[in-house]
């Protein structure tokens, strides 16, 4: 067994030889873990947590922790967590409530990706991947397969299902359905340049100018991308504006996304 000498133990938690335990880990009493189990530093395992095999959790994770819920009152609940999981920097998993079914659970094969959050009672299932700062309020339910993009915070006892993906930024209030692909309306636009800030670096007004020019071909002229780029080409000025216009045309052109309009 490596466990690292800053490592806080109490009396009664199980941790097989076959464990790493990193620095400055606090680890509960009543914690069990399965065999082969990685914590890389900082990790807090606390109440009533049992953790499956090989499963790697990284630095300043919480898991086990009690519920962010007003109505719990130090119940026995529980966290269960299955094998061959990756649980990333900054993941917090609350245990269920006493009301809730009393155990937060998460299956096997999962990516928990940095600042996700899994509230009290949810229920992750296996091969799931949850993105950065994923939040899942309490009693929510994943279903296998499935995606939840970064930022998207999922409500409370709203279900997503299999195979689905959750793209990021998006708030779900209601049943993801399976196999669909959901996201929030994307409604990103370019108003012109940002000529404050392009004055504070130190641009002239004629680079300003041309800028300017180039712009409103390409959002405002009611031309196509590729007509715009014709036609910004053929604007004139000096060496350093012409310049701004050359980097302008090769970052549209070699785009593989496209470029926000």
């Amino acid at each position: 067994m490596s466990i690292h000498p800053s490592a806080v133990i109490a009396d009664g938690a199980v941790i097989p030889e076959s464990c790493t335990v990193g620095p400055f880990c606090t680890i509960g009493p009543e914690v069990v873990l399965g065999e082969g189990c990685n914590l890389v530093s900082h990790v807090v395992l606390d109440g009533r947590t049992r953790i499956g095999a090989r499963n790697t959790i990284y630095a300043f994770t919480s898991i086990g922790i009690s519920p962010q819920d007003l109505k719990y009152h130090g119940e026995p609940t529980e966290t269960e967590i299955g094998d061959g999981n990756t649980i990333r920097e900054c993941v917090t998993v609350s245990r269920g409530t006493a009301k809730g079914g009393g155990i937060t659970r998460i299956g096997s094969g999962n990516l928990i990706m940095a600042y996700a959050h899994i509230g009290h009672d949810s229920q992750v299932g296996n091969h799931c991947i949850l993105a950065n700062a994923a939040t899942l309020a309490g009693h929510v339910t994943i279903e296998d397969y499935a995606t939840v993009g970064a930022f998207s915070p999922v409500h409370q006892f709203c279900t997503v299902g299999a195979h689905a993906y959750i793209g990021g930024g998006t708030i779900v209030t209601q049943d993801v359905l399976p196999y669909s692909l959901t996201s929030a309306r994307r409604e990103n636009k370019a108003f012109g340049i940002n000529k404050v800030g392009l004055s504070r670096k130190g641009f002239s007004p004629e680079r300003l100018a041309l800028l300017q020019k180039a712009y409103r071909l390409l959002l405002a002229a009611r031309l196509n991308t590729t007509a715009a780029i014709e036609k910004i080409k053929e604007l004139d000025g000096p060496p350093d504006a012409k310049e701004d216009l050359a980097y302008l045309v090769s970052f549209i052109e070699r785009s593989e996304r496209g470029v926000i309009k």
